[in-house]
């Protein structure tokens, strides 16, 4: 029986609740999440959690703010003077707002307030500083593929998005190969038998 380990591909259906029992997010109804093991693409308390585990184990794992999301780190929000927005721009509190960090990056922020001209923007994770619980259900576990490896996650056989991939890449493909090809051949048939014919 497979193992979870390295380089594995994960698929978990969780629920994760608050330290009050809210619940936060969770794949029930819904397909199981796939992740790519050692990929660092789950919080690390969890994945050290499932580290070793088998195919139908179930788990419960409380995680401090360290093995979770992080610290709140209150130098985190930034500032930004409403003079530097695009005009008729409307933000209000609690509104989701993207900053660029220097590589020109996106980072989702959220309006925690508004002083005077400024906007105070905390680009901490939602769940920065929370004490959260998994509650865990290993679903599958197979061998990552070449791709997989490469590109550092695991690739959702479940999404509509990674499907439409597939056939855009089937379409151009026999685009590229057939239509393309035929198209030019007649193109230049035509062109010749116009060359070869007198003027009327």
């Amino acid at each position: 029986m497979s193992k979870v380990e390295k380089d594995k591909v994960i698929e978990i259906h969780y629920t994760l609740r608050r330290a009050d029992g809210k619940i936060e997010d969770t794949t029930e109804g819904e397909p199981p999440l796939p992740y790519l093991h050692g990929a660092g693409n789950i919080v690390p308390g969890l994945e050290q959690a499932l580290e070793g585990r088998s195919t139908g184990d179930s788990l419960s794992v409380t995680l401090t703010p360290d093995q979770g999301y992080g610290d709140y780190d209150e130098g985190l929000l930034q500032e930004i003077m409403l003079e530097s927005l695009p005009v008729g721009t409307d933000l209000s509190e609690g509104d989701e707002i993207f900053l660029l960090d220097d590589e020109g990056m996106e980072i989702p922020g959220v309006v925690e307030r508004i002083e005077d001209n400024t906007l105070i923007v905390n680009v901490n994770h939602p769940l920065a500083g929370e004490t959260l619980t998994f509650d865990v259900e290993i679903a599958n576990i197979r061998d990552a593929t070449a791709e997989e490896l490469e590109h550092g996650h695991a690739h959702d056989p479940y999404s509509e998005s990674d499907e439409d991939d597939e056939e855009w890449d089937e379409d151009d493909e026999d685009w590229d190969d057939e239509d393309w090809d035929e198209d030019d051949e007649e193109w230049e048939e035509e062109e010749d038998d116009s060359e070869s014919k007198p003027p009327r």
